[in-house]
């Protein structure tokens, strides 16, 4: 509990510009957008087409835009086979740039598609998100927030866990294929420019993110949240100036991209926060968190931190998830049911509360009405993260792909789960540290099967079987050649006991190690992508 037990107060954000009026509404959650002249305080408002109350169902057919939810029913050209096929033909295409993991110090390329487009980026208020890990996390509860205080979305997250489709989403749900393709299409000419100006091609990412600024715009989205893919000042994302930069947990991770240094690491993830917007601030290593506040401090930005002007009050480990007290902004926000396991998910919920308040103006004693809070958080649903993919023995899946991931991992196992043996299946990338991921798992798990994902940047199976060996000690590691085939033998292992007078039931499998391998494993157990 921050500030020895004491509840920290919200008064520091005062100076945010107040809510006008509040308009009535049938729904109380009209009243979080804070009725026709909602805006972030102190930066403005937000613009005419921001939906402050609920959006009305509109029969299919009367006046609806092509991308607007129709019913669950959704015509099957849109993820058809040919569709697919198309988008296959795409990704091939793409897959010839530069990937995500190779990048360049220079907006430039980026820059100039987006200008070539008119600008998308600057057709809506834009919430963005950087940080080490909880990124992902983070981005969708905001979205979760946004939504059901009737504004409409789009969310550009990376990377994907089974389908590419997943990072462009409008009103919480992945584009179709056919919308992928055809956003694509749409702006490949203007790629074509910009390639044969530059010395180097536009990368991947560049591409995607010019086409998610452009579906959010043809949507239109109202707000969009905005995932960094790798740091932030010279991310593609960051030729958008947020209204709300949020900066979750910085720790070492892509160290041959961003250094070893925290303090390094921690700058360039603060080129996100822009003259006279909202810094909302996850707890920091000091080293990290003194940068990050210099840099607010440059360019006149609103601070918002974890411990001081919101916290996570309560938390008590419920069925199915746990229940939270809030500390926002404005004020507490008591009996929050959040479906996800860990304290890192109550951290990222108090995170992503602060951002969505910032961006409405919320402050001390202006706060967002609770009971639409509570039903967005109750609402999510969070692919990947310690997910259940089968009961029986228990297989859950995590995307953890790096040692503080991992150890948030480890903690929440031993915390929330009482598994009468539970063996890990672990699969890796080489730019990652592998080792430290297996000494986080090493004290929750009785054994480990290494194995390798379908990815061309998968560590090797050998060499992660090494490296087990020295933290588990050969009698405690098996390798398994593929998924599947690592999955099988886990359950083998749960399955069985030396001891003939020790029950079978109560044992688990966890799958982890990198976000590839906890799609692989979505895919394997039938999950579709969401």
């Amino acid at each position: 509990m921050p500030r020895d037990a004491e509840e920290p107060e919200a008064g520091h954000l005062d100076g945010y510009a107040g809510i006008d009026e509040i308009v009535d509404g049938e729904d109380p959650a009209y009243t979080a957008g804070g009725g026709s002249g909602a805006g972030v305080g102190g930066v403005g408002q937000l613009g005419d087409n921001l939906a402050l109350g609920p959006v009305p169902d509109v029969p299919a057919g009367e006046d609806t835009h092509e991308l607007d939810d129709q019913g669950t029913d959704e015509l099957p050209e849109e993820n058809g086979p040919e569709a697919r096929a198309q988008l296959r033909a795409v990704e091939a295409e793409l897959n010839q740039r530069w990937p995500e993991t190779k990048i360049a110090p220079s907006l430039d390329r980026v820059r100039t598609l987006c200008n070539l487009l008119g600008d998308p980026q600057t057709t809506y208020p834009v919430l963005h998100v950087a940080g080490t890990n909880g990124k992902g996390s983070t981005a969708r509860m905001i979205d979760a927030l946004l939504t059901r205080m009737g504004v409409r979305t789009g969310r550009y997250t990376s990377p994907h866990l089974q389908l590419v489709t997943e990072r462009i989403a409008v009103d919480g749900m992945p584009i179709s294929a056919a919308r992928y393709v055809a956003t694509y299409r749409d702006v490949e000419p203007f790629v074509t420019m910009v390639d044969g100006a530059s010395e180097v091609p536009m990368s991947k990412f560049e591409v995607l993110t010019g086409m998610a600024f452009a579906a959010f715009a043809d949507a239109p989205a109202e707000a969009v949240v905005l995932e960094t893919g790798l740091g932030g000042t010279w991310d593609a994302t960051n030729v958008a100036d947020a209204q709300v930069a949020v900066i979750t947990p910085i720790d070492v991770d892509h160290t041959e991209y961003l250094g070893s240094d925290l303090a390094g690491i921690a700058g360039e993830k603060a080129g996100i926060i822009k003259p006279g917007s909202v810094a909302v601030l996850a707890e920091q290593d000091p080293a990290a968190l003194r940068v990050l506040l210099e840099r607010a401090v440059e360019v006149d930005a609103v601070v918002a931190r974890a411990g001081s002007e919101f916290a996570v009050l309560r938390r008590e480990i419920a069925v199915g998830g746990q229940l939270l007290t809030l500390q926002g902004l404005g004020g507490v926000y008591d009996d929050v049911f959040l479906p996800l396991h860990g304290k890192h998910q109550a951290d990222n919920a108090a995170l992503a509360l602060a951002a969505v308040e910032a961006f409405f103006g919320a402050g001390k004693d202006r706060q967002l009405v609770v009971e639409a809070v509570r039903e967005a958080f109750a609402g999510m649903n969070n692919p990947g993260r310690l997910e259940r993919l089968r009961a029986a023995p228990a297989i859950m899946v995590d995307a953890a792909h790096n040692p503080h991931g991992a150890r948030a991992l480890a903690a929440t196992v031993a915390e929330e789960f009482s598994f009468r043996k539970l063996v890990a299946v672990v699969g890796v990338l080489t730019d990652k540290d592998a080792r430290g991921i297996l000494d986080a798992l090493e004290p929750v798990v009785s054994e480990v099967v290494v194995t390798q994902p379908r990815s061309p940047r998968a560590l090797p199976v050998l060499e992660l079987e090494q490296l087990a060996t020295s933290v588990f000690g050969e009698e405690r590691v098996v390798a398994a050649a593929t998924l599947d085939a690592a999955v099988e033998t886990a359950v083998g292992l749960v399955e069985t006991s030396d001891d003939p007078e020790e029950p079978l039931s109560g044992g688990g499998v966890l799958i982890t190690g990198s976000v590839v391998t906890a799609g692989e494993a979505r895919t394997l157990f039938g999950k579709e992508p969401e």
